[in-house]
């Protein structure tokens, strides 16, 4: 809902108040710089990101799903390969692996998380498989250790999905930064978020970032604006998304433990009334990018809490092993079509979002957690 009583699910309407002076003015110094593209603002983002990563290496790029892609095909994932993935995530995920040429090989959840299975991941494994991309869902971190050891195992690639976990930990370290590549969107709902679409590349090892570097740029050598030494992609960043995204940076180390605050706060309500919410693993450091909760009769709830002026959502309602548009795809588990991945499809069934962002208040979360509690009931388990 957008009147001034109710609460969104997201409200960037607030946060853009809060900031409206710094951002017209970052954005009034691009136009004035008349540099648009590979300029001043998006080389001074690419920097401070990596530095709040704590990466060496990195460069942004256009959207959260080509940061995918490039890190797939600059680690050499292409066609005949099968890289392993959740079944409950947005298509996103799985498209970038499509773009390479690679077959998507869908895995089941673990439920506390949300995040994939480790123990699904290794069934999964065939001499066909060459990486896998563990999704940092809702902010809260895949178990790395067991998917970092897997890895090892088999000589398989890892592409950690950090999408909707800036600046989310695991074991204190940064999530994007513990697998062979990490990527991250900036589409505008996201904790740190655009005026548009926006991501970043992070990768470890120095010649991989080079070549992310050159495919983001049409494959042009360092240096050069006319030698290619690749066929690249026109990915890139641009400078006014760039001024944007660094003046919000500032900001979301504040935005991100208010996010904490306001989970810990809905924990406190919900839990003791039954509601299955986020587990995160103990080794993370979650940064709640969505707050979920599992409700029985998901529609009827929808409908009441948006009665009361409350926004909310599915995140995701149909897991991608169901979707038309990988019918013809199996699953990790050796089966296709209803059952087949038996955790995922019981949370695309029961998950709803509760508003969370960096500037929702405890009055609203105490105003959502009496809506829930008045008009919801926990879903049960099989």
């Amino acid at each position: 809902m957008s009147t001034d009583a109710g609460i969104p699910l997201v409200n960037l309407r607030r946060q853009y108040a809060a900031l409206k002076d710094d951002v017209a003015a970052a954005i009034a110094a691009v136009l004035d710089s008349q540099q648009f593209i590979k300029g001043p603002a998006v080389r001074a983002f690419e920097a401070a990101w990596r530095e709040a990563l704590g990466a060496a290496h990195g460069s942004g790029c256009s959207n959260g799903t080509a940061a995918l892609s490039l890190a797939l095909q600059a680690l050499g994932v292409g066609p005949g390969d099968e890289v392993i993935t959740t079944a409950h995530t947005f298509i996103a995920t799985a498209e970038a692996i499509c773009h390479v040429g690679a077959t998507p090989v869908f895995v089941d959840i673990d439920p506390a998380s949300y995040a994939i299975d480790p123990a699904a991941v290794a069934a999964a494994v065939t001499p066909r498989t060459r990486a896998i991309i563990p999704v940092h869902l809702y902010g809260s971190a895949a178990d790395m250790d067991a998917i970092l050891e897997i890895a090892a195992r088999h000589g398989l690639a890892v592409v950690e999905d950090t999408a909707q976990a800036h600046l989310g930990r695991w074991r204190g370290k940064a999530l994007g930064t513990l697998g062979d590549a990490g990527t991250f969107s900036f589409y505008p709902g996201k904790n740190l978020g655009a005026y548009g679409d926006a991501g970043f590349v992070v990768a470890r090892d120095a010649a991989v970032a080079e070549t992310i570097e050159r495919l983001i740029d049409h494959g042009r050598q360092r240096g050069s604006k006319y030698l290619h030494d690749v066929v690249g992609q026109n990915q890139r960043m641009d400078d006014l998304q760039a001024a944007v995204l660094s003046v919000k940076l500032s900001h979301l180390g504040g935005w991100t433990g208010t996010r904490r605050s306001r989970a810990a706060r809905y924990d406190a309500r919900l839990k003791p009334a039954g509601f299955k919410v986020i587990e995160p693993p103990a080794a993370s450091e979650p940064v709640y990018h969505l707050y979920v909760v599992e409700v029985a009769d998901r529609d009827a709830v929808m409908a009441a809490l948006q009665a009361r002026g409350i926004g909310c959502g599915v995140h995701y309602p149909v897991p991608l092993h169901l979707q038309p548009a990988f019918a013809e795809m199996g699953t990790g588990q050796g089966g296709t079509g209803p059952g087949s991945l038996p955790r995922a499809e019981h949370a695309a069934d029961h998950v709803l979002s509760l508003p969370i962002c960096g500037a929702i208040t405890e009055d609203e979360v105490d105003r959502v957690c009496d809506a829930v509690l008045a008009v919801a009931r926990p879903a049960g388990r099989d």
